[in-house]
């Protein structure tokens, strides 16, 4: 786990989610974290200030959001990078 995906986990659970660090979902590019509070499910992937947000994760995120849940991609220095 990276310091900024700590840093993540340490700020939603502070607001009250229960954080879960997802290691291995059934398939690839789902995001990293699942934020669960008052029966809404967050999903956050988390990048550090130099890696790249990969096609097949723009897709899940997408396919997360089309589905009703709200999902996006931050990036360490820069905040929110997708969508």
């Amino acid at each position: 786990m990276s310091n900024f995906q700590s840093k993540i986990i340490s700020q939603y659970e502070k607001t009250g989610h229960i954080v879960l660090n997802v290691i291995k979902l059934s398939d690839s590019g789902y995001p990293d974290l699942i934020c669960l509070k008052d029966g809404v499910a967050t999903f956050i992937e988390c990048k550090e200030a130099k890696d790249t947000l990969k096609p097949l994760q723009r897709h899940r995120i997408d396919k997360l959001n089309k589905s009703g849940f709200t999902a996006f991609c931050l990036q360490e220095g820069l905040g929110v990078i997708y969508p």
